[in-house]
């Protein structure tokens, strides 16, 4: 019992550390050359981040193998070796909500601060801001808290009435358990008028934690749908649209030409833009035309590295062009599996969720059979399918960055990524883990039952007054399955095509 607590043990370490230098590595490959060498406070809180929503994800399936160090005990206390889940799960949600909330928008608001100002004026305008947002949150917070900030337990009422003790036991079996004559209990069958509405106020604290739920339930749904669809058809797709062979010289000559005449233009293009935004000129149609230029750069920096794929230069060219042939085939195979993974997360879905009563336990008898083999195969595949999802709901953000007009573009780029979205992607990812542990505890409940998740991800969120019809009437899984729908129609439509440039810019005379 001690060495298995060890060995869990151990791989938490392990695993933490893992995630850790993954974080880092991240850090240092996307970050933007313009960042090298400073913005040293923004990158510990973007490595912070990464790591605690990775962390967050992988806690439920350590849940879950903690969980079973206790299902063979055979002494009180045993239980006692075992990870501490409650207490991590409490320090993790407080991280992330003071992350997400407050160090976050700090950090963001000091790194786009006037460059010109010094370390203090950039500390004090950052403050000011954040203490403001606090405090205009904190007050709707407690205006809604103390309105609808309620939970409503539907309760019935039983009652049995009294019988003398009969003078032979005989006569009681399974079909009759009952000292009434009768083949039921009366409390077995009491009316539907005796349930009643319990109502109680929940703490501040946990409606809190409910409210940001719910955002990252609205975010997940979206990102979430979108993505458990676009990632696996976008790596399918991109090896599809690969690059087939190596071009010639002057093929690339007057491909590298046409894209300098675009670039040229869409120079001349944001320098316009510049104009008018010293002018004041600052209006709708202003603002649509730099979400036109910047999709516009993104795909001219799309086809230069296009470009450069198909004609690899240097001594080793040949290298290169094998490395890139692998690395297309490495998407089609990852595409594949990943394919798989989220049709069985849709229909598990479908099957477990949507469905009343589930059809089947489905994945939950997968893992449990997979443990079955060997003690963490389960857990490990479990792991696997939340994670997933986590890296769906990322696909989903990066891919509607560049979709929705309203939606504010900052996108995650190999070796061009300012610490301002670095910063805005991690605040999304974090919000938006809550509501997928939320959801994966919900999902697998057969399979992660009688967890320190189960208990915290209990009837409270599901019966507060104002949001509990979003649960009743399993619209975010709903949503998810619709969204996840849509965007296979839409790849199915025109996933295949490649995309060109819009150039549709309306300026001012």
């Amino acid at each position: 019992m001690g060495d298995f607590n060890l060995a869990l043990l151990i791989v938490a370490v392990v695993v933490s550390a893992l995630v850790l230098l993954v974080s880092v590595y991240l850090l240092v490959n996307y970050q933007h050359p313009d960042d090298h060498n400073q913005a040293y406070f923004p990158k510990l809180v973007v490595v912070l981040g990464i790591s605690i929503a990775a962390i967050s994800i992988l806690m439920l399936p350590a849940d879950v193998a903690n969980r079973q160090a206790c299902r063979h005990a055979i002494y009180n206390g045993a239980c006692s070796l075992t990870l501490p889940m409650k207490q991590l799960w409490l320090a993790v949600y407080i991280a992330d909500a003071i992350l997400v909330f407050f160090v976050i928008p700090f950090a963001m608001f000091y790194y786009e601060g006037d460059q010109d100002k010094g370390i203090g004026k950039r500390l004090k305008s950052a403050l000011l801001w954040v203490v403001t947002s606090a405090i205009v949150c904190g007050l709707l917070l407690g205006i809604l808290y103390g309105l609808v900030g309620k939970v409503d337990f539907t309760v019935r009422h039983l009652s049995s009435s009294a019988e003398s003790f009969p003078s032979s036991w005989t006569g009681f079996s399974r079909s009759q358990p009952c000292i009434s004559s009768s083949r039921l209990c009366d409390a077995y069958i009491a009316p539907a008028t005796s349930e009643k509405t319990w109502t109680m106020r929940t703490s501040f604290p946990e409606y809190v934690v409910a409210l940001a739920t719910i955002v990252g339930s609205v975010l997940f749904t979206i990102f979430g749908g979108v993505g458990i669809a676009c990632l696996p058809l976008g790596l399918i797709f991109s090896f599809i649209r690969r690059p087939k062979a190596v071009i010639t010289r002057s093929q690339y000559i007057k491909g590298a030409t046409d894209l300098g005449k675009k670039a040229r233009e869409l120079k001349k293009t944001i320098e316009t833009l510049h104009q008018e935004e010293r002018s004041g000129s600052k209006g709708r149609k202003w603002r649509k035309n730099l979400k036109e230029a910047e999709k516009e750069l993104f795909l001219l920096e799309d086809d230069m590295k296009a470009l450069e794929e198909m004609y690899p230069q240097g001594e080793q060219a040949e290298t290169v062009w094998a490395l890139t042939v692998l690395g297309y085939l490495a998407k089609f195979v990852l595409g594949v599996v990943g394919l798989i993974v989220s049709v069985a997360w849709v229909a598990h879905i479908v099957i477990y969720l949507l469905i009343n009563p589930p059809l089947s336990p489905f994945l939950n008898e997968v893992f449990i059979k997979l443990d079955s083999v060997w003690g963490l195969l389960g857990t490990a595949a479990f792991a696997i399918f939340c994670f997933y999802l986590l890296l769906a709901v990322i696909a989903g953000e990066m891919m509607l960055g560049l979709k929705l007009v309203f939606f504010t573009i900052h996108p995650m780029k190999w070796g061009g990524t300012l610490m301002n979205s670095f910063l805005f992607n991690v605040g999304l990812i974090l919000l938006c883990s809550i509501s997928v542990i939320q959801f994966c505890a919900s999902a697998f409940a057969y399979y992660s039952q009688a967890t320190a998740a189960q208990e915290i991800f209990g009837h409270t969120l599901q019966s507060l007054r104002g949001i509990k019809y979003l649960y009743k009437y399993n619209v975010f899984q709903y949503g998810f399955v619709g969204f996840a729908v849509l965007t296979l129609f839409y790849y199915a439509a025109f996933g295949w095509r490649k995309r060109k440039p819009t150039g549709r810019f309306q300026f001012s005379n």
